[in-house]
């Protein structure tokens, strides 16, 4: 008991510095402790955090994961996936699986960004040319290369979900150029890259927290967003901004990351049914995502919503260029945008 004791307390030391609320560290700090001393037993549970619901296409497909997983290790893994936010915002979680408080965690670039430079090539602007670009990269070397740049961060990369294709929507007018952003106020994730990409493209970037959006629009605090179909739909975002126009400057994928600390418990065999479980559930949500995009298209363009193409994305594309010679910095960054933009051939 003594010793679990101690342990808590190092647990709760370390993070209060990260931030976290006492509850949060009771919390997680108990399930760490709990899960590490039954590590070598059968029927190992892997707390999941997703800060989507459960319906969510890749809430779903963690769900599958989990399926399979216990499948192919006759019940002896598996796993709980706490949705919507339930153990906290995406930062919070991320440095809770990196020192071993949660197991698994799907997580969106932005809050890689800080600790991975890596990670920040995913989200250069136009460095996809479609979704199908983005997802043959993904699933060859140069996703597997960002996957394995994780390690040294106490996170092992499990596979990438999709997050789609993002534009820009706002309550003034359509956006047909980069000059139709002069002046607005554009909420962004809290990521530098994208307070670059809105400088260069002429808006003033905001960063806000995705759950403030609908206020924010609402009250003015912000002119407009930018987002996939999905959430501009769920999120009711269309309700108060009615320009949605298909820039599809980013398509980023999502991250699905394990703790190193965790990884580390499972014997090889144990490793590969993860492995393989996590991999096989990347079809299933990308069937589950692009039904939820056709249908959130179709409701939004029901709803009165102005959609527009661009009339030149070159000049977007041209006027975000400085967000690379801003981003990438080493030789193995510029040799993985090469590896993707060649890819990208085939995908046009």
């Amino acid at each position: 008991m003594r010793y679990r004791e101690k342990k808590m307390a190092g647990f709760l030391t370390l993070g209060q510095q990260g931030g976290f609320s006492r509850r949060q560290l009771l919390a997680t700090g108990l399930a760490a402790t709990v899960l590490s001393g039954c590590a070598k037993e059968p029927g190992m549970v892997f707390r999941t955090a997703e800060f989507h619901p459960k319906d969510y296409p890749t809430s779903m497909a963690i769900t599958e994961m989990g399926r399979l997983m216990e499948g192919y290790s006759d019940g002896k893994l598996s796993l709980k996936l706490y949705a919507g936010s339930q153990l906290g915002a995406e930062r919070d979680t991320l440095e809770m699986t990196t020192f071993g408080g949660i197991d698994i965690n799907r997580v969106s670039l932005g809050p890689l960004n800080s600790i991975e430079p890596m990670t920040n090539i995913l989200g250069l602007p136009f460095l996809f040319n479609n979704v199908a670009h983005m997802r043959y990269a993904m699933d060859g070397a140069p996703g597997q290369q960002v996957l394995r740049a994780l390690d040294s961060h106490g996170l092992i990369g499990l596979c990438f979900y999709d997050s789609g294709a993002r534009s820009f929507y706002n309550t003034k007018r359509p956006i047909r150029t980069p000059d139709d952003m002069a002046g607005m106020k554009f909420r962004v994730q809290n990521s530098d890259l994208y307070v670059s990409l809105i400088q260069e493209l002429g808006g003033n970037p905001t960063p806000m927290a995705l759950g403030e959006v609908y206020q924010s629009l609402v009250q003015g605090v912000i002119d407009g967003a930018e987002n996939n179909w999905p959430s501009y739909y769920e999120g009711r975002h269309f309700e108060a901004a009615k320009y949605y126009s298909l820039t599809r400057h980013v398509i980023a994928p999502e991250v699905l990351v394990m703790s190193k600390q965790r990884w580390d418990m499972l014997s090889p065999a144990e490793q590969e049914i993860v492995q393989k479980s996590a991999r096989e559930s990347v079809p299933y949500m990308r069937t589950l995502w692009d039904a939820k995009t056709l249908e959130a298209e179709k409701a939004i363009r029901a709803s009165g919503v102005q959609v527009n193409e661009v009339d030149d994305q070159q000049a977007f594309v041209e006027r975000a260029q400085p967000v690379w010679s801003q981003y990438i910095r080493t030789a193995a960054e510029r040799n993985l945008v090469d590896a993707i933009t060649e890819m990208g051939a085939g995908h046009a």
